[in-house]
């Protein structure tokens, strides 16, 4: 367990947008982000599908919160919360893209440097649709945003990072870029885009 003292926290969205549910993460982190402000402490971050790349942001973190679609085997739009060393295993239940196992491969690379977080939590949803290219999350897999988020607030809560609802109106700015958050992204779908 990894201790660095700055009392920092990663919040990360995985996934890819592009295929419908496996996109959860990603959505999760942004509506995270729209609605709520946090310490500085806090860093809330769109991971996409960057793998290894995630590798120091990881390993400079003492909490660490994971939002993905895990398939469990259970019903889609399933809510399932697993926490520290339990972590790794649940993402490699069953493999859904090539970021899982780049995912793994960074946790598993903070434990061997002996910078692994002290404290994570896999926020996993199961999904539905993973098939569709252009498209968005299903309605089982939407319906777990605001109880995911509300995971999320609670455990950064508990951890110390208390959190602000953001003021009506306010847009921050976008984790990702603005032509593919959420709002953007669905219209280009409803108009025909892909």
């Amino acid at each position: 367990m990894h201790y660095s003292g700055k009392g920092a926290a990663l919040v990360l969205g995985i996934g890819n947008i592009l295929w419908a549910d496996e996109g959860f993460g990603v959505r999760a982190v942004e509506a995270l982000h729209q609605a709520y402000k946090f310490p500085a402490e806090v860093k809330l971050m769109d991971g996409g599908t960057q793998g290894l790349y995630l590798l120091p942001l990881v390993q400079d973190a003492d909490i660490l919160v994971i939002f993905d679609a895990i398939d469990y085997g259970l019903p889609a739009g399933t809510l399932k919360v697993v926490n520290d060393h339990d972590v790794p295993s649940y993402l490699g239940v069953k493999k859904m893209s090539l970021h899982q196992t780049g995912f793994q491969e960074v946790l598993a690379l903070s434990a061997i440097t002996g910078r692994y977080p002290a404290k994570v939590r896999l926020i996993g949803v199961q999904p539905l649709d993973l098939d569709t290219y252009g498209g968005s999350l299903t309605e089982p897999v939407r319906s777990q945003m605001e109880p995911s988020v509300a995971v999320a607030i609670h455990f950064l809560m508990e951890q110390g990072f208390p959190s602000r609802r953001r003021i009506s109106g306010y847009v921050p700015e976008s984790l990702c870029p603005p032509s593919v958050n959420l709002v953007r992204y669905e219209a280009g779908i409803l108009a025909g885009g892909r």
